[in-house]
């Protein structure tokens, strides 16, 4: 059996087995049967581990059985990938925006006076707005299914300032 170390994590962020279930999207049964040592699928423990904000690895003291190691460590290698291919499509999002915001500058500048004006601010006002939320409520959702292991900039955020809030030095 493998010893784990989720019932120390868990408590390092003050968090009951409660909060970490609702925070990795699995059962309170779960938490409590992995915090006692049951064996879980591999999906399951990268939800626990990415809701710890841990590598798989790190859920574990020991790992007894090496093709069980092997398969953890190629859980991990796989999220990472995952991570950067989703991070060059946001980024690549980004990126368009960007250079339709600069040649619509240049637009607005040459037109010049009021309507330059107009141009301008709707683009970078009115445009980052509807960027943002084409990227919550198109490209996210799309992301989430095509790479399940990795998370939105948005995501990974908002979970580091929830680790943040909850950590021993702040109590």
């Amino acid at each position: 059996m493998n010893e784990t170390c989720i019932t120390e994590l868990r408590q390092e962020r003050g968090w009951t087995q409660e909060k970490l279930a609702a925070e990795s999207g699995v059962g309170i049964r779960t938490v409590q049967r992995l915090e006692a040592g049951s064996d879980a699928s591999l999906e399951t423990l990268s939800l626990v581990a990415s809701a710890l904000g841990v590598a798989v690895s790190a859920l574990f003291k020991t790992i007894e059985n090496d093709s069980f190691s092997c398969r953890v460590d190629s859980l991990e290698s796989r999220r990472q990938d995952q991570q950067a291919a989703r991070d060059k499509i946001s980024g690549a999002w980004m990126w368009f925006f960007i250079g339709v915001g600069v040649v619509t500058s240049m637009i607005s500048f040459a037109a010049g006076g009021q309507l330059g004006a107009v141009i301008f601010l709707s683009y970078w006002g009115g445009g980052l707005l509807i960027l943002v939320a084409v990227r919550r409520l198109y490209l996210d959702p799309r992301l989430d299914n095509r790479y399940p292991l990795s998370r939105s900039k948005h995501q990974l955020r908002a979970r580091k300032r929830l680790q943040g809030r909850s950590s021993p030095e702040e109590r």
